[in-house]
């Protein structure tokens, strides 16, 4: 079990995804032949033949629109998996996608990089939370893909 908690994508902002995506774009929803695609709405690979789409996903904003923060240049958005229907979210509490070298990025509560670390195996990923909530600027980090820079979950400050 972990200290820290993997944020999947809320239901109400799937809800709008798969309307219309962060980008305006409307859902075009297809049959995931090979799988292994990170779905970020139950934080698990998918399997061949789920009905899945990739969409563009504004994290900072979507967290900013809660907070009242602004996050100026650092709102970015970007492709994220996801299931095409409902699905009934994670079911289980360990961090997911810890099999690869990830990055731990670190954002202030205006909205601001604060910094990050490379994550290399899953046993550091509990103590570049740590590390990262240990600093009383850090409201939450997002880990991220290495490859591509990719949003995969959110933690926020326990």
């Amino acid at each position: 079990m972990t200290t820290y908690t993997a944020r999947p994508l809320t239901p109400p902002a799937l809800k709008q995804l798969r309307t219309s995506d962060d980008a305006g774009r409307p859902l075009r929803p297809f049959i995931d032949d090979e799988g292994d695609a990170p779905l970020r709405c139950c934080l698990r690979r998918s399997t061949p033949g789920e009905r899945i789409a990739l969409v563009s996903y504004a994290p900072l904003r979507r967290w900013a629109a809660e907070t009242g923060a602004e996050p100026g240049a650092y709102d970015e958005q970007g492709p994220v998996f996801i299931h095409a229907d409902e699905c009934s979210g994670p079911d289980t509490e360990t961090l997911p996608f810890t099999n690869t070298r990830r990055t731990v990025r670190r954002y202030s509560t205006d909205g601001r990089i604060l910094g990050g670390r490379l994550v290399e195996d899953a046993t550091a990923f509990e103590p570049a939370f740590a590390e990262a909530f240990a600093d009383p600027e850090v409201a939450l980090v997002h880990v991220r893909a290495v490859e591509f820079g990719c949003f995969l979950y959110e933690v926020r400050r326990p």
